[in-house]
């Protein structure tokens, strides 16, 4: 028997969500009721699996500045009986590598990762601001550009050929340096044709496709459905290997300060 003091539990109760610039939080609260975090980063999940979740979804995380979440604490987190969820960028990454153990993937990035279509990092890699102005994108992921350009071919805007060439020229740029703007200024000195270019310029506002965000929304759609229909987390399909290393690396991620409000 419940008491007038004691707060019925939701559904959605224990669900975390890292987040960063690929959604706005106040879209993603709008689709599922979770506790975002900032994007992972080493050490994030080991710190929030005392807190038992019952599930994690991952969209963001920190990577070259910031040590990337390792696969082992989300293959903890998976050993606990918390489910995991990745898409979009370092959750579509991890979940590629770690799907046969039991992560749930979520989207077309993840699946082109797991196919072997995409195997470049830096495929879904942006800059983007501080978490005080919400983390604004300040470059475009390459997969967006790809995914943008390939509906721009399948509608005739440009040519296929053209496309292809677009999206070469942008896989050139280092990630920090990606945007449309630079890319039709390669092209135009390259000398694609003009009248291409601004037909596609000029198609750009409405046409222009955001796939990690589509899959972010995704992610957040099936940890959902996923929580009404009884939240049931995967088998854990390995051995969980204890080794020194690993016990260090516990120890350690359970104090370590990453930015994430997990105190």
């Amino acid at each position: 028997m419940r008491t007038k003091t004691e707060t019925p539990m939701r559904m959605t109760d224990g669900l975390y969500v890292f987040l960063g610039p690929t959604l706005p939080r106040t879209d993603a609260a709008r689709l599922l009721d979770a506790t975002y975090l900032p994007p992972v980063a080493q050490g994030d999940i080991i710190r929030l699996c005392e807190r038992k979740p019952r599930a994690i979804g991952i969209v963001d995380g920190y990577f070259e500045n910031i040590p990337s979440v390792w696969h082992k604490e989300i293959l903890h987190a998976i050993h606990q009986g918390v489910a995991v969820f990745g898409a979009s960028s370092m959750g579509a990454l991890r979940a590629a590598e770690l799907h046969p153990f039991g992560m749930i993937g979520v989207g077309a990035v993840f699946e082109a990762f797991r196919d072997g279509r995409l195997e470049d990092d830096d495929e879904v890699a942006v800059i983007h601001g501080p978490a005080e102005l919400g983390y604004p994108s300040l470059s475009e992921a390459m997969v967006n550009i790809r995914r943008t350009l390939a509906d721009a071919a399948q509608e005739g805007v440009v040519p296929a050929a053209t496309a292809r060439r677009l999206e070469s020229i942008a896989k050139a740029l280092p990630y920090r340096e990606r945007g449309y703007g630079r890319v039709f200024r390669l092209a135009a000195a390259e000398g694609l044709a003009e009248e291409e270019l601004a037909d596609l310029r000029h198609w750009l506002p409405n046409g222009r496709c955001d796939q990690k965000r589509e899959d972010a929304r995704d992610l957040l759609g099936t940890m959902r459905r996923w929580a009404m229909d009884g939240g049931r987390a995967p088998e854990a399909r390995f051995h969980f290997e204890h080794t020194a290393l690993w016990d260090r690396a516990l120890r350690d991620g359970a104090h370590s300060r990453t930015g994430n409000p997990l105190d």
